[in-house]
């Protein structure tokens, strides 16, 4: 339940980052913990604690917000790249 929380709060915490590292590893954050979630997904649905068909959106919106903060921490790395 942390893990699959924390994301949203984390994010709002790389947007008031205070220099471009910083918004880097809040960034960073948030991926590790929307892949954390990703992980006790598995486990639930694994454990039949709850019905698979209750898991398939949350797996699958799990999926896209990990590839959109993948995308965007490229994006944020490559821009401090080009700032050296």
């Amino acid at each position: 339940m942390r893990s699959g929380t924390s994301p949203a709060p984390n994010y709002g915490e790389a947007r008031g980052a205070e220099s471009h590292a910083n918004f880097v590893h809040k960034l960073r954050i948030v991926l590790k913990e929307l892949n954390e979630t990703s992980i006790w997904l598995r486990v639930i649905k694994r454990s039949e604690l709850l019905k698979t068909g209750l898991l398939v959106e949350i797996i699958k919106e799990n999926k896209e917000l990990c590839r959109i903060f993948t995308a965007s921490l490229k994006t944020a790395r490559k821009g401090s790249n080009e700032k050296c």
